[in-house]
């Protein structure tokens, strides 16, 4: 027993030593996917009768397994929406962890429930929204968006008893994120599309709505605007959208999963108006928020709506309810009952830098891509599809084919050098291939995006 707490402390320091070199590393290695087969063959079978070592699986995780995984923080990696959670943060990660906090009840996580209610608290106040407007972080946009259309249709069936298990329809323009769709099959609603790849009006949700049947029109229970599209960084008309729900008695939820952290930055906080109008708003900390995986957020107007639709009961959960463990029980108020508290680094890095620090980061990430247009623009070889948005930018290599596009990306990638991948753009009836940048990481510099540029020439 004595000599397997020695080896345990042994590698507890192998570990640190590991977690501090990569959290204190500002450029670190990109990596490149491996093919499963290539995986096994270096790694080979890992879980055994006997085991095969703390030493030993560190060391293929170390060498084999992180490399054949891509570092998203990394400064070039500029693809999808990538991540750069601050260091306090990942550090705190690791705190959370080893800490073993549940964080569904009170009872059970107060304190740390308490801080993540600071935090959602200021992203509260970020959004504009009512007093009473409150929220609890989830794994990410698309439990955000579940849990939000959750509430929203019981809120609907709750006006009318007649509606208990009829099939609700949500609008949404197709520009709006993937999971709309995903999380529409699993409440087993149907999803009417508005076609737009631009800016989701008022102007053409009441068309849509003009557009459907009488017995279609009273199915429609909520409607979904974005705050900063994935793909381009746009953001819906808030508030005409905004005006028609309340007119039209709709659910108006805004997926600010991606453009959520701007909120925080002043130069382009105006184009958010109407976000406080909504009945209920998805922002990923993971994202924007320079928060580690997994890190979402929703957030309602009316909390008691989304408790009614939430919250659990079961005889072994009676004692949650009792007087003696009452406050704040995140798992009233989204669809997962056992959580881990994620909402705590976010909170130790917001309580360490101040806000102050995380509105330069995001405006960073805001002028990095206004850099890249100008860039762009001023290139023979390249050319904007749209002016940039947010910190997203769309742009074409003139004379370029989609196999040009393809095999960029992976000579850049295979090479560690940097992760851009294309995207696809309407133009006039087509669709086309471009490039994408996506400005995340504060420490991204001119440079890595000028060299980024260098390789289409």
């Amino acid at each position: 027993m004595h000599n397997i707490d020695l080896d345990l402390v042994e590698m507890t320091m192998d570990v640190m030593k590991y977690a501090i070199g990569r959290i204190t590393n500002a450029n670190p290695e990109l990596g490149f996917p491996k093919k499963a087969e290539e995986l096994q063959a270096l790694v080979g079978e890992t879980i055994t009768p006997k085991g095969i070592g703390g030493e030993t699986a560190f060391k293929l995780f170390r060498d084999i397994l992180m490399k054949a995984s891509v570092s998203i923080d990394h400064p070039r990696h500029l693809a999808f929406v990538p991540a750069s959670p601050t260091r306090a943060a990942v550090m705190f990660d690791l705190v959370t962890s080893a800490s073993s906090v549940h964080g569904a009840f009170w009872l059970e996580g107060a304190g740390c429930i308490f801080a993540e209610n600071q935090v959602m608290e200021w992203l509260v106040s970020l959004t504009g929204m009512p007093t009473g407007s409150f929220g609890v972080f989830t794994s990410g946009g698309t439990e955000a968006n579940l849990s939000a259309m959750v509430t929203a249709r019981e809120s609907w069936r709750s006006q009318d008893k007649t509606k208990e298990t009829e099939r609700g329809i949500i609008i949404a323009a197709v520009s709006a994120h993937s999971s709309v769709k995903a999380m529409a099959k699993v409440i087993d609603a149907d999803v009417v599309l508005v076609q737009t790849e631009e800016r989701f009006t008022a102007e053409q949700l009441a068309e849509k709505l003009a557009e459907l049947t009488a017995e279609d029109r009273q199915r429609v229970f909520a409607v979904i605007a974005t705050g900063g599209t994935t793909n381009a960084g746009i953001i819906d008309d808030l508030v005409g959208i905004a005006e028609i729900c309340e007119k039209e008695n709709l659910w108006f939820h805004v997926d600010a999963a991606y453009g959520g952290g701007a909120l925080a930055a002043k130069s382009v906080r105006h184009l958010f108006n109407g976000i406080e109008r909504s009945d209920s708003v998805t922002i990923d900390p993971h994202k924007w928020l320079f928060s580690p995986y997994d890190c979402g957020a929703v957030i309602y107007k009316n909390l008691e709506l989304a408790k009614s639709a939430h919250s659990q009961e079961g005889s072994y959960l009676d004692i949650f309810s009792d007087e003696g463990a009452q406050g704040f029980n995140p798992s009233d108020y989204q669809i997962q009952l056992t959580r881990r508290v994620r909402g705590l680094p976010l909170w130790f890095s917001l309580a360490m830098h101040g806000t102050d620090r995380y509105e330069q980061a995001i405006e960073r990430g805001i002028e990095l891509a206004r850099i890249a247009g100008r860039m762009i623009k001023s290139s023979k070889h390249t050319q904007l599809v749209r002016e940039p948005s947010l910190s997203c930018v769309l742009f074409r290599r003139l004379g370029w084919s989609p196999e040009d596009y393809r095999n960029w990306t992976y000579k850049n990638h295979k090479s560690g050098y940097a992760l851009v991948v294309p995207t696809k753009v309407r133009s006039g009836n087509e669709f086309e291939k471009a490039a994408r940048f996506c400005f995340i990481n504060p420490d991204t510099t001119e440079n890595d995006i000028k060299g980024i540029l260098d390789t289409m020439i």
